[in-house]
């Protein structure tokens, strides 16, 4: 991945007509670059219309919010890493805090996710947060790393070393209070020191992007904080003209 990255998570957004419309929009305002990387997570059903709509552009990338962790069988409502590959995702979100803390996956569950994205060429984007009862407890770290190792406890450095990481303070989440450009530097250097102990000088190349009330306001300072190679959005994703200042930070 070229930093920095923005990735777009539109969530339960954007029915296939409106993806569509959305992507002829805001490409009509962006013009083709290769100095960084984009990814769009539309819901499943939207996958193929924004890969059909983003055409030859290869300066964009399509994404897929959720993988279940088996290629095929009975899990009504699921989406596996081969279907999403079929439907052209490049990427997978896996372990994102509305996954955690609304559906209940768990540690191992993110540890499979990245395992099956992988082995189905799918490039892993490994989210990890605390709660606000953590941060305020000072357990910040320890349930970031915690959360990190675990997701990572099923694949090779070989493939850590082509994911990314996306630090997304649950507290920070749709409410818009967002951490601080120090909050995010402070937990992406020990993010990256965790990487370090697999990776080694490899760990530098893992992007480590912040996601958590981000805006068109507060993008550039945020990008601007130690650290921060990247930024995974939510709501304000959902606007044309405010998601393209957020690319051009």
């Amino acid at each position: 991945m070229k930093r920095p990255v923005f990735a777009a998570n539109w969530k339960m957004n954007l029915g296939p007509t409106d993806a569509r419309a959305f992507i002829a929009a805001f490409t009509a305002r962006w013009s083709p670059r290769s100095d960084r990387t984009i990814i769009f997570f539309p819901p499943a059903v939207s996958l193929d219309a924004v890969a059909h709509a983003i055409g030859s552009r290869r300066d964009l990338d399509t994404g897929v919010q959720n993988i279940w962790t088996e290629d095929r069988g009975a899990f009504t409502g699921e989406t596996s890493a081969p279907m999403a590959k079929d439907a052209r995702a490049k990427y997978a979100l896996v372990g994102h805090s509305e996954r955690r803390h609304v559906f209940g996956e768990t540690e191992e569950q993110t540890a499979k996710k990245c395992a099956t994205a992988a082995r189905s060429g799918l490039v892993p984007i490994l989210c990890v947060g605390e709660l606000l009862s953590e941060r305020e407890a000072g357990d910040t770290n320890d349930v970031v790393l915690r959360q990190l190792r675990a997701g990572l406890s099923d694949v090779s450095p070989e493939v850590v070393a082509a994911m990314a990481i996306a630090y997304e303070p649950v507290w920070a989440i749709g409410t818009g209070r967002n951490a601080t450009p120090e909050d995010a530097a402070a937990v992406h250097v020990e993010i990256r020191r965790a990487l370090s102990e697999r990776l080694g000088k490899e760990a530098n190349d893992v992007p480590i992007l912040y996601g958590g009330s981000v805006n068109s306001s507060n993008a550039p300072a945020l990008m601007a904080a130690e650290g921060v190679d990247g930024l995974l959005v939510g709501g304000a994703s959902l606007d044309v003209d405010g998601w393209t200042r957020i690319c051009e930070t």
